[in-house]
């Protein structure tokens, strides 16, 4: 196995160290960009305990969720994440992407091979071929 990656109960994922460096080190950059670069967003959420405001930079894709305009993101660290905790426990949040804010609600984990189903024919290939093995599946929301 790459040391890039672990398996962790049958799901690959990035390593939490990494995780940990991207939050303090990474984000803060992609900050700057990510709500406006293709396949990137960045999620707003309130913290569950805290109550604080954050912005949170994603991997993500428009898709069809249900029949109704969704976003998928791809949990590069696995479904533990403090972003998609505060989101379930809000009823959602919001998100930046290509400029627009808009609101996302109805988290859903999936493989990434469900999610590859549901996102846009241009770019369903390559998020198949993805090395990650699960997705969020969000509803947009005004």
């Amino acid at each position: 196995m790459s040391p890039v990656a672990e398996e962790l109960d049958g799901v690959m994922q990035l390593p939490q160290g990494l995780a940990r460096f991207n939050r303090y080190v990474t984000n803060p950059i992609q900050k700057m960009w990510a709500g406006w670069a293709p396949s990137f967003a960045i999620i707003e959420h309130t913290g569950r305990k805290s109550g604080k405001t954050y912005r949170t930079p994603v991997s993500a894709f428009n898709a069809t969720v249900d029949g109704r305009p969704g976003i998928a993101v791809l949990l590069t660290y696995g479904p533990d994440r403090d972003w998609l905790k505060n989101l379930r426990a809000a009823g959602g949040g919001q998100m930046r992407r290509h400029g627009k804010t808009f609101g996302i609600a109805d988290a859903r984990i999936v493989s990434r091979d469900e999610a590859a189903e549901l996102v846009g024919d241009r770019v369903q290939k390559v998020f198949g071929r993805l090395p990650f093995e699960q997705a969020v599946l969000f509803t947009k929301s005004a």
